[in-house]
């Protein structure tokens, strides 16, 4: 999809930047004196959740999508895996990540393994708009956070619905724009925090239900949002001189500025979240290829 090469570029850099990465994770263990030789899920899963919530947030996805042991779960934008590797290791199914940026892909398939879970989880790299799996593949399709960087949400959405079951399911969170947002301070998110657009609670409610499936709940998680994304700013505050030492101090700053401006946005009530499980009761529709390379 060359429209979208140029995004994705920046969503690789972005994370390619990122305060939370396989360093800091590996460093983190490290400070705890814990053997690299022997590690497993129950240590690495306090060090590698980097999406909203935490644990908890995964637990909650997962009863509500009703993840069982003999489930295939494609997590969709999966980063270094670490929602992947702690639903394999809790419940037992098999969790398959895809993700466009090609060292998260390596992070997450070196994290794995040094958990042993390489037997239940396995990792692709692609991009999310073409993802590289057969017509009815997963039980259920997962995401959290992630899907605000991918460009085109109706093609998106329809993929998700390509690739699961009749009768699968569909459940991810997302950072959502509200009413109140400006041209301009969403042209400083698309050039700080890459994102391409953002949809609304609405919206995505919308785009499931004309990929062929049926709205089982979607939660307006704004407020719960709001105080997790103040310790968020914290938390990566707290790591400005570790950034500061692995990618400079001017990259440092402007993580700084960036984020505390997207947290902001929140206060400001011009930004939301949202937690939507579906269920595809039908074949999507197909996706408009006009709109492809």
């Amino acid at each position: 999809m060359a429209e979208h090469k140029e995004h994705l570029s920046t969503v690789v850099t972005y994370y390619d930047t990122h305060p939370i990465n396989e360093e800091q994770i590996l460093r983190a263990l490290q400070a705890r004196q814990v053997d690299m030789t022997s590690l497993t899920e129950e240590v690495l899963k306090d060090h590698d959740q980097d999406h909203f919530g935490g644990l908890q947030a995964n637990d909650v996805l997962a009863a509500k999508a009703g993840i069982r042991k003999d489930h295939h779960v494609l997590d969709v934008c999966s980063g270094m895996g670490g929602p992947a590797r702690y639903l394999a290791h809790r419940i037992g199914c098999k969790v398959t990540g895809i993700d466009f940026t090609e060292s998260r892909y390596h992070s997450a398939i070196k994290l794995t393994a040094m958990v042993g879970l390489e037997g239940l989880v396995d990792f692709v790299h692609g991009n999310a708009l073409e993802m590289p799996f057969p017509d009815n593949r997963f039980d259920v399709v997962i995401g959290q956070e992630a899907w605000c960087h991918v460009p085109d949400k109706p093609r998106l959405i329809a993929e998700c619905a390509r690739v699961v079951k009749p009768g699968g399911v569909i459940a991810f969170t997302d950072i959502l724009r509200t009413d109140k947002l400006s041209k301009p301070d969403m042209r400083r998110l698309r050039s700080e925090m890459t994102f391409p657009d953002l949809e609304t609670l609405n919206g995505y409610a919308k785009l499931l239900e004309k990929s062929g499936c049926t709205l089982l709940e979607h939660d307006d998680l704004s407020e719960i949002w709001k105080r997790v994304l103040e310790d968020r700013l914290a938390m990566y505050r707290s790591l400005g001189k570790e950034t500061e030492r692995h990618f400079g101090a001017e990259r440092s700053r402007e993580w700084d500025d960036a984020y505390a401006f997207f947290v902001s946005k929140y206060r400001d009530g011009k930004l939301g979240g949202g937690r939507f499980i579906a269920r595809r009761d039908r074949a999507p529709a197909q996706a408009d290829d006009s709109k492809g390379a």
